[in-house]
């Protein structure tokens, strides 16, 4: 008699089971959808951008068009005070918006998980100075606070990162504490205590992968206030004057008098392009924390 055996499959590993469940509930929702179109949209913009957009295309000197010049074939946005495609500036604006706010995200978030960990994890005194600390931030006005900082900087793009980072992590720091306070209270850390666990494993292998998907929202909806944030300081003056970015765009267009010109085509597009990009990362951001935070679901 022959015995058939039967070879059992791999068993799925939990995380990427959690990762597919997690795609699908994604791809299930047209406004996260079209929210990650946008991102991914401008991302590749900016990303090719040199590929097609000269050095040249973007100095005020080698400019060919007339000065604010209404939309045509030629130049279908315009140009603007010295005869620069908008268009080209527009596309170009892109990447140290982008840049900037990415960055400045990734500190934000960083400093804010450290604080928010430390905080949450050995409490006492630490945790009593750090919340301080945190309650002090919180209570400054916010954008004077990254004004004064921009200022006292100098103009610079990486003026603006560390004033946005500076200026942004207080909120983040809360949220990461409540979490790993909720975390810490679950018999698994009393029982990784019991087995001689030491705070770094406790903190790396039990806390922060169960305060990761906060810190995934946190990001994701950072960036996009990072992003507002750069481009009020560089309308304002504070960033790198000889970057082209879409604050700067709208800075140059009211001080050139676009707006007493009438010469809308040199306003509403950089505005605009704000709008979406912050509209993507609020889509993409609202939807991963519906999906990783159940008890956030606006129910009918």
């Amino acid at each position: 008699m022959t015995t058939l055996t039967q070879t059992a499959a791999p068993a799925t590993p939990p995380r990427l089971q959690a990762l597919r469940r997690f795609a699908r509930a994604f791809a299930a929702r047209p406004a996260a959808v079209a929210g990650l179109a946008i991102l991914v949209a401008i991302a590749a913009l900016a990303l090719a951008a040199p590929l097609f957009i000269h050095p040249s295309d973007l100095n005020v000197i080698s400019a060919t068009g007339r000065p604010m010049a209404p939309p045509s074939a030629h130049y279908p946005l315009g140009t603007d005070y010295a005869g620069r495609s908008i268009l080209t500036l527009l596309i170009w604006g892109t990447r140290p918006s982008l840049a900037i706010g990415v960055i400045a995200t990734a500190l934000t978030v960083g400093l804010g998980t450290v604080i928010g960990l430390s905080a949450g994890h050995f409490g006492g005194v630490l945790s009593r100075v750090l919340m301080a600390v945190t309650d002090w931030f919180i209570a400054l006005p916010t954008l004077v606070l990254a004004i004064c900082l921009a200022a006292v900087l100098g103009q610079s793009d990486a003026s603006i990162t560390i004033a946005i980072a500076v200026t942004s992590w207080p909120g983040t720091a809360r949220l990461i504490r409540a979490q790993t306070l909720a975390v810490e209270a679950r018999p698994f850390i009393e029982r990784a205590k019991a087995l001689g666990a030491g705070h770094l494993q406790l903190v790396f292998r039990q806390v922060l992968p169960n305060v990761a998907p906060l810190v995934l929202v946190s990001s994701t909806l950072t960036v996009a206030g990072a992003i507002l944030t750069e481009t009020t300081l560089a309308f304002l003056g504070l960033g790198n004057p000889t970057e082209v970015s879409w604050g700067a765009m709208i800075s140059q267009a009211l001080n050139s008098g676009a707006v007493i010109a009438g010469a809308w085509w040199y306003v509403v597009p950089p505005g605009i392009a704000i709008l979406i990009v912050v509209l993507g990362f609020v889509l993409v951001g609202r939807a991963t924390e519906d999906i990783l935070n159940p008890r956030m679901r606006v129910r009918p």
